[in-house]
């Protein structure tokens, strides 16, 4: 019965009320490209009732029903969750352009079904050997205004989404490497049509997107903005893809006279009004990392995640370890207590990102000690006050590194996408990726848009004498946010899960994880309901929502409230005694797919 109110409560509302970047949700919306096919239709129509995705014997969640259905035939064909990931990643490229593609970053989580392994792949991208810390100031040593660092070949850092696809294959998967990009390339020939996400979000960058003129002549045809249905075709982006299927992914780190990694520094490089340093050399030194995995317990559940340069992991686990200490499920989804302890414990989280987070290649780390479980009790008492805290600031978790540390400031932009994947061999894979600001860099070569990533940096290198973690060093990966999740249980995995959202991200997948191991909710219900999500002190509500009935109570507690449109795409896959259940956001254009 609670169930039942919870879902009347939070979730039914969202779909009457809610639209994220000026675009409705899907069940309001146009019907999509290839949700002629029953399957996708029903997939639809289950996220529009709010209710999952049921399956046995393997499940895809992802941003984009023509990814979900090309990850989908790989999985039906007896495919790992590998070989469907990179079918998928390969659509998202084409179909969803401003979130992800060959020229973003990735992390990716792994469960191993045969040997209950965890394993953690970093594909962030690098700051090239030639970028100073001082990329992103001005010649009086101030930080440069977001807009004008973005824009262009100065923001680009060296992709790894490649990489990331070509090793996760040779771990994993069992398909010829070249078909899984045949989709792909099939659909880029042949065309698709633009979706009411895509084209409100080209209606509203369309100043930004003209200024350069492959990407204008893409986004903007006839110096338009696209239109919902308008049938894209991109021969370029299937020849760069030929040429991978090819050769390999180090085909797009190849500097030839005609190599991918060569069309991509001369457009870095010749960026008129903003150009980059990137050079070939960066593109011949990118190697991607193995990490160790973030795991923290959290009731009867490990709760595992990406560590540095995420700090998605490590922030994740420690909302959850503080919260661990309450009794979350006696007080319910609806009251305002609960709400309290989750924003509080959050801020906490947020005063140790800003100060202790970065790549852990350059900067020290205190993993260990800030999932402590004796450091998080300490952090939870408090929380035992009945209102909100004056003030939340970074703690002193164990720690060996005596060097001085100093909160930064780093921008992180709501795009990026996520991709769930639970295969017949029992492998689980979570895997967020993103190309950061909506469109990226701006910058569009052989079919595919560039990064922006490094304005993930700090744009200041010290403040009060003291050294900021996340400052820009060439060679060094930007702090993220991305948080890529496995929920296990007794060593087996029970929920897939992961969104984009900058740095509200943390909260999205901290708020999931909770709804649905405190308050009882189905894997489509907990992805649905409203975001109530407090990073810096102000709470923010997600807007059109009935988040804002609780306004005047946390208010009453001291909080700063605001109304905002969060526009999460958390997609999920609990894995029970029953089978599988997906959920996709019904926020976004995604579906959950499974057999």
């Amino acid at each position: 019965m609670r169930l039942i109110w919870v879902f009347l409560l939070w979730v039914m509302p969202l779909w009457a009320e809610q639209a994220a970047d000026g675009v409705a949700p899907e069940a309001a919306a146009p019907v999509l490209a290839g949700s002629s096919d029953p399957a996708v239709q029903a997939a639809l129509a289950a996220k529009a009732a709010g209710v999952p995705v049921e399956a046995r014997e393997w499940m895809i969640a992802a941003a984009h029903p023509l990814a979900v259905q090309a990850g989908a035939k790989v999985l039906e064909a007896g495919g790992t969750a590998a070989d469907a990931m990179i079918a998928v990643q390969a659509v998202l490229g084409l179909v969803e352009p401003q979130s992800s593609g060959l020229g973003g970053g990735a992390f990716l989580l792994w469960h191993d079904g045969a040997t209950g392994e965890i394993t953690t792949l970093d594909g962030r991208e690098t700051a090239p050997l030639a970028a100073t810390p001082r990329l992103f100031q001005t010649p009086d040593g101030k930080p440069m205004g977001f807009w004008d660092a973005v824009i262009g070949g100065r923001s680009v850092g060296v992709p790894g989404v490649p990489a990331l696809l070509g090793e996760a294959h040779r771990r994993w998967g069992n398909q010829p490497w070249g078909s899984l990009l045949d989709p792909a390339i099939e659909l880029a020939e042949a065309g698709f049509e633009a979706s009411p996400r895509l084209a409100a979000l080209v209606a509203a960058d369309q100043e930004r997107l003209s200024r350069y003129s492959e990407t204008a002549a893409y986004f903007l045809p006839e110096g338009k903005p696209l239109e919902v249905g308008a049938r894209l075709v991109n021969p370029d982006y299937a020849e760069t893809l030929r040429d991978i299927a090819r050769e390999g992914a180090a085909a797009f780190y190849a500097t030839g006279e005609a190599g991918i990694g060569r069309a991509i520094v001369d457009a870095v490089r010749q960026v008129p009004d903003n150009p980059g340093v990137l050079s070939e050399l960066d593109l011949a030194a990118y190697q991607l990392r193995e990490r160790a995995a973030v795991c923290a317990p959290y009731r009867q559940y490990e709760v595992c995640g990406m560590g540095p340069p995420s700090s998605g992991g490590v922030a994740v686990g420690q909302i959850l370890g503080m919260l661990a200490a309450f009794d979350l499920a006696a007080l319910g989804a609806e009251k305002v207590e609960a709400w309290r302890l989750i924003g509080d414990a959050s801020r906490l989280a947020f005063a140790d990102r800003e100060r202790f987070l970065a790549d852990e290649d350059f900067t020290p780390v205190p993993v260990e000690g800030l999932l402590d479980p004796a450091y998080l009790a300490g952090r939870a008492e408090l929380l035992r006050g009945a209102k909100a805290l004056p003030a939340a600031e970074a703690g002193k978790p164990k720690w060996n590194h005596a060097g001085l540390r100093v909160d930064g400031v780093s921008l992180e932009r709501p795009s990026t996408t996520h991709i769930s994947i639970v295969d017949r061999y029992g492998n689980a894979l979570s895997m967020t990726s993103s190309i950061e600001n909506a469109f990226g860099s701006r910058v569009m070569v052989r079919g595919f848009l560039l990064n922006n990533q490094l304005t993930d940096f700090s744009f200041a290198t010290h403040r009060e004498g003291a050294r900021v973690a996340n400052h820009l060093e060439p060679g060094k990966r930007p702090r993220s946010s991305m948080a890529p999740t496995i929920v296990r249980e007794a060593g087996k995995p029970v929920l897939v899960i992961g969104s984009p959202g900058g740095s509200r991200i943390i909260g999205y997948v901290a708020q999931t994880v909770i709804a649905w191991a405190d308050w009882g909710m189905d894997v489509q219900a907990a992805v649905a309901m409203p975001h109530l999500v407090n990073r810096f002190g102000r709470y923010e509500l997600e807007e059109g929502t009935t988040a804002l009935g609780l306004a005047p109570e946390l208010e009453a507690m001291g909080f700063e409230t605001r109304a905002v449109e969060m526009t999460s795409g958390l997609h999920g896959i609990e894995i029970g005694e029953r089978g599988l259940s997906g959920g996709a956001d019904p926020r976004r254009e995604g579906i959950a797919l499974g057999r």
